[in-house]
């Protein structure tokens, strides 16, 4: 089955990346493949720009991300951003006033970089989830006393907040049921989960399919030549706009549920694998 693509949007984690967190030189190749062809390749993730491997992005030729679930897309090369809808301080800091009470784990990314307290910056290691994605926040925070004072302090506008929960013996997560009822009660925001059972949240209304209708307007790309692939919730919006989607082996049910096309999983190259299979 080919189809006209003239945009492939691939997300990060779980999808392009393995459990390392590296692009495998498979899925390398395939990328290259396609954008030496023509076809534009962006990336798709919940990360900020600070969070891209963008030493490596652009040899494999892809030029743009949509970031931080939508609310930010970048043109790689200059950091530039073509396109953000945040969150105000006032929003997000009426929820941090709250959220800081808890024992959580959060993060906040405003201009493409990421924020933490210094409190989560002591239990890293109790986060549910591979050691390179702890090593990756490790790497990419700057940690503040207070989070909710420092927003307001410095007037961010916040393009996401990510939430993730410590686990307890029984196979639950510390607080994460609570905030599901304190997010849900506030209609200013979308709130989903991007994987390793954590809660992210942006403006409402924003997601990676708002970002790819942005990205599809600047390059002057039918939606309908899109194809998108990823494996988490917050995936679904994008493969419910794309043209064709496709959903990893290893995503959540309810993504492959909807999916176009369902490929190998992100350790066996499953992006190279849809590319070849839908594009040629």
């Amino acid at each position: 089955m080919k189809n006209d693509i003239r945009l492939v949007a691939l997300d990060l984690d779980g999808t392009l990346f393995n459990r390392q967190s590296q692009i495998s030189q498979t899925d390398q190749s395939a990328i290259r493949q396609i954008t030496e062809s023509g076809i534009e390749a962006a990336i798709s993730t919940g990360r900020p720009y600070a969070g891209l491997p963008v030493g490596l992005l652009p040899d494999i030729g892809i030029r743009y991300a949509i970031t931080c679930n939508g609310a930010a897309v970048y043109r790689l090369s200059d950091r530039r951003c073509l396109h953000s809808d945040c969150m105000p301080p006032s929003l997000v800091c009426s929820l941090l006033d709250e959220l800081q009470k808890k024992s959580i784990h959060m993060d906040a990314f405003i201009d493409g970089d990421c924020y933490s307290l210094n409190a989560c910056a002591r239990n890293i290691d109790r986060l549910d989830m591979p050691e390179s994605i702890r090593r990756y926040i490790r790497d990419t925070r700057t940690f503040v006393p207070d989070l909710a004072a420092y927003i307001r302090e410095h007037g961010r506008d916040v393009q996401k907040m990510t939430l993730n929960f410590y686990p307890l013996p029984d196979g639950t997560f510390l607080h994460r049921d609570e905030v599901m009822t304190l997010l849900a009660a506030c209609p200013q925001i979308t709130f989903l989960s991007g994987g390793y059972h954590n809660l992210e949240f942006t403006r409402a209304g924003v997601t990676k399919g708002t970002g790819l209708r942005f990205l599809c307007q600047h390059l002057d790309i039918d939606i309908r030549q899109t194809m998108a692939c990823g494996d988490t919730q917050n995936d679904l919006d994008i493969l419910k706009t794309a043209g064709v989607s496709v959903a990893m082996a290893n995503a959540q049910p309810e993504v492959r549920e909807i999916a176009d096309f369902i490929t190998f999983s992100n350790e066996e190259s499953g992006v190279a694998h849809a590319l070849q299979c839908l594009i040629g």
